[in-house]
C-alpha cells in the first residue's frame, strides 16, 4: 500500500471502531490490529487516536453540512427550505450511520470541536439568518431568530439520532411530522402530514 493507502485504510477502520465502541472504548492497538498494521503505523500517520478521531469527525461533519447547506442555499419558500434541510439531515444519517453514531457522541475531553453541540450551533448559524429573513418579513422581532434556530435544528438532529435506532419509519414520513410540528405548532398539527417539496 502507498502511504496514502494506508492513511485512508486507517479513517476508514478507525470509523467504524469510533462508530461501535466510542472514542474512549477504541485503542490504537485495536486500530492497528484490525488493519493489520503496528501500533507506530498510526502513530505515523495520526499522531495517535486523537488524530485519527479529529480526521474522521472533521469528515463526517464536511459530508453533513455539505448537503444541509445544499438544502438551505437554493431560492425557495420557506416551508420547502424546511423541508429539504430536514431531508438532508435524514439522508446523511441513511447514507452514513457510523458517521452519524460518531457525531452524536461526546467528543474527547479537551477538544471544542467536533462535538455533536458544536455540528448543532454550526448548522443553527446558517439557519438563523434565513430565518430572521422570515421574522422580518412577518413582522416578528428578528433578535429572536438564533434562539429559533436552536430550537428548530436540535428538534431535527435530535429526531434524527430516534430515527437511526427506530428506523421502522420511512424517510419521509420522518420528515413530514417534523415539519408538520416546526411549521405548524402543536396547535395547528395537521392529521396526516404530508411534504409539499414533491420529494421524497
Amino acid at each position: 500500500m502507498t502511504g496514502k493507502q494506508r492513511r485512508e485504510q486507517l479513517i476508514e477502520v478507525g470509523r467504524r471502531l469510533f462508530a461501535d465502541k466510542g472514542f474512549e472504548g477504541t485503542t490504537v492497538e485495536e486500530i492497528a490490529s484490525t488493519a493489520n498494521v503496528s501500533k507506530p503505523v498510526v502513530y505515523e500517520h495520526f499522531g495517535g487516536k486523537e488524530g485519527l478521531y479529529a480526521v474522521v469527525v472533521d469528515r463526517e461533519i464536511a459530508a453533513l453540512l455539505e448537503g444541509i447547506t445544499g438544502a438551505l442555499a437554493a431560492d425557495q419558500s420557506s416551508r420547502t427550505t424546511l423541508e429539504r434541510a430536514a431531508l438532508a439531515l435524514l439522508d446523511y444519517i441513511e447514507s452514513s450511520k457510523d458517521g452519524f453514531r460518531i457525531l452524536v457522541r461526546d467528543s474527547p475531553t479537551g477538544q471544542s470541536t467536533g462535538s455533536f453541540a458544536s455540528l448543532i450551533s454550526d448548522v443553527a448559524s446558517q439557519v438563523e439568518h434565513i430565518l430572521a429573513a422570515e421574522f422580518k418579513s412577518r413582522k416578528l422581532d428578528p433578535k429572536a431568530a438564533p434562539l429559533y434556530a436552536q430550537m428548530l435544528v436540535g428538534m431535527v438532529a435530535l429526531t434524527g439520532q430516534w430515527w437511526l435506532d427506530s428506523p421502522k419509519m420511512k424517510k419521509a414520513d420522518v420528515a413530514a411530522h417534523l415539519v408538520n410540528l416546526a411549521w405548524n405548532g402543536l396547535a395547528n398539527l395537521e392529521k396526516k402530514p404530508t411534504l409539499r417539496s414533491g420529494r421524497a
